[in-house]
C-alpha cells in the first residue's frame, strides 16, 4: 500500500491578486471601422501567467508568444465565458492592451477555478 501524501492544490484563492474586466465590444457605428466598448459583463481577481520559458520555443513557433492564461474563481451563472468577449487586465505591465478569449476550460485539479486563455488584440 503507498503511503499518503498530501499535494497542495496547484492554485488557491490567495493567487489571485490582479484585478481584471471581462467586455463585450461592439462595431462602430456608421462607416468609420473598428470596435467600441459596448458593457462591461464581470469584473473579478485572477492569477495571470504568460508564456512558459519551458514552452516559450514553441510559443515562438506559433506565434502565440503574447497569449495570457488567466486562472478565476469559477463564476457558476453569473457569468460564462464566451470566444466573443474581452479581457482588460488593470496592471501597469498590461495598460492599454487588449486580450480577446481564446479558450476556456475548467479546472480539472480544482473544481473552484477556470483556465481563460486569452490572445493579444492588435
Amino acid at each position: 500500500m503507498q503511503p499518503f501524501k498530501y499535494k497542495p492544490p496547484r492554485v488557491n484563492a490567495g493567487d489571485l491578486r490582479t484585478p481584471v474586466t471581462f467586455y463585450e465590444y461592439a462595431p462602430n457605428p456608421g462607416p468609420e471601422p473598428g470596435e467600441q466598448e459596448k458593457q462591461v459583463l464581470y469584473d473579478c481577481m485572477a492569477k495571470v501567467d504568460e508564456v512558459w520559458l519551458k514552452d516559450l520555443e514553441l510559443a515562438k513557433s506559433n506565434g502565440t508568444l503574447s497569449d495570457v492564461t488567466l486562472t478565476i474563481r469559477d463564476p457558476l451563472q453569473d457569468y460564462i465565458p464566451s470566444d466573443e468577449h474581452y479581457i482588460s487586465i488593470d496592471a501597469l505591465e498590461y495598460r492599454n492592451k487588449r486580450y480577446n478569449i481564446k479558450h476556456v476550460q475548467p479546472d480539472l485539479q480544482n473544481k473552484k477555478f477556470i483556465t481563460i486563455v486569452g490572445r493579444l488584440v492588435t
